[in-house]
């Protein structure tokens, strides 16, 4: 694919990033054992709570590998740990091991995207919500530990409702009318043409019904507002517009949806940290206690 994106954002302007996910490269990092051969890439496997053994690794869930310009389609490693998140070989694009051997270093990247491994991932058929909460509470309690913490937000969005639809149909915002669209009637997402989202030559981008059915989305950071409920109507791509916001990038342009997101800002409180930590039993996620 081509045009812009998240990942190519940052690296123009000089920023560290990455997407990390489970088995891109079987856990290895720089400096500890040996690397995986060709056809050992992405064999990984884990066994879920059920006792069913999964491969870690789903190529479909690792966007930034469909984009030319932030492909790394070999999973070649960083060069050095030092080098993650910076631009060399792996291009960005890493295994989960690789955000942990950053971490306990103190350099983390300026934006990190964390996928978990395919057992842990929460998706219906072979994950479970016990592995998600293990992913969930173990990377939460490891990223509270460490001294970065006090500047560190977390944003956890889920991708689909895996079936347990909302029985509210979310706002209709960008609209189409496409042979493909029966949203409102046969043909429609919307009757309103005004409605559908246009690209940067002014032509119309159709196909973007939605907004989709209503889905979790949790900030966590000493930053984020206590016991507070947002009514923003917000998406995934409010993270985008996030990301954008809090590093002067500009807007993707061209008919994408960051530029219409709503705001993450009212979920924060920018004033000053207000949140202590939280420290959860991964494996019934419990609070086993609290630090301020």
């Amino acid at each position: 694919m081509g045009g812009n994106n998240v990942g190519q954002e940052p690296t123009t302007a000089g920023l560290t990033w990455g997407w990390f996910e489970g088995g891109f490269d079987d856990g290895y990092v720089p400096g500890h054992g040996t690397p995986p051969t060709t056809a050992q890439i992405c064999s990984q496997t884990h066994t879920n709570v059920g006792g069913s053994s999964v491969t870690d690794y789903i190529p479909h869930h690792e966007p930034f590998q469909y984009y030319a310009s932030t492909a790394n389609p070999m999973h070649l490693p960083p060069t050095s740990v030092s080098m993650i998140g910076k631009s060399d070989q792996a291009n960005h694009q890493y295994d989960l091991a690789d955000f942990w051997a950053a971490a306990y270093k103190g350099h983390l990247p300026q934006v990190s995207f964390l996928k978990a491994a395919a057992y842990q991932d929460g998706h219906a058929g072979y994950s479970d919500p016990v592995d998600e909460q293990t992913f969930l509470a173990t990377t939460l309690n490891r990223l509270q530990s460490l001294p970065s913490w006090k500047s560190t937000a977390v944003v956890i969005t889920w991708d689909d409702s895996d079936g347990w639809y909302d029985h509210v149909l979310g706002n209709v915002q960008t609209q189409s009318q496409t042979s493909l669209d029966t949203l409102t009637n046969p043909g429609q997402c919307g009757a309103n043409i005004k409605q559908v989202p246009m690209n940067s030559a002014g032509m119309p981008e159709q196909g973007k019904c939605g907004l989709g059915p209503r889905l979790p989305m949790l900030v966590i950071s000493p930053y984020s507002k206590s016991n507070f409920v947002d009514n923003v109507s917000m998406d995934q791509s409010s993270v985008v517009s996030f990301i954008e916001q809090n590093w002067s990038l500009p807007a993707m342009g061209n008919g994408a949806a960051d530029a219409a997101a709503g705001s993450l800002d009212t979920m924060f409180n920018f004033q000053g940290p207000t949140v202590g930590r939280v420290f959860l039993n991964p494996a019934t996620g419990e609070v086993i206690h609290h630090k301020y």
